[in-house]
């Protein structure tokens, strides 16, 4: 396994931690980031470590495959992502609208004939 996978699926874990520690209710959804880290591992057969094994609820000794496939289930349900301010709990601040990009006209007055 490359090292940088290494290093970015125990990103990907560490934040795990923090978004599960949010109540069901108030949690965003999962963020896409993971997907990239996931799928770097999805083929490595080595052995996680035992905390990321609880911590994705499965049997210690199982693969980064098996944590990776894990990850992405947890895509499966999920209709939207998260902003990266909504991360790992989902905000009902006043300047939500503020934040969400908004579309703009059309400038083609640099592309004049």
């Amino acid at each position: 396994m490359h090292q940088a996978a290494g290093l970015q699926f125990e990103r990907m874990m560490d934040e795990l931690a923090r978004w599960r520690a949010v109540p069901g209710d108030e949690r965003s959804p999962a963020p896409a980031w993971w997907w990239g880290s996931a799928m770097a591992v999805l083929d490595v057969h080595e052995p996680m470590k035992r905390a990321w094994c609880r911590q994705l609820g499965l049997r210690d000794g199982s693969s980064l495959a098996d944590g990776a496939r894990a990850v992405l289930a947890l895509f499966g349900e999920q209709t939207s992502l998260p902003w990266v301010h909504d991360f790992p709990r989902m905000r009902n601040d006043a300047d939500r609208e503020v934040r969400d990009l908004q579309p703009q006209p059309s400038d083609d007055s640099a592309f004049q004939p």
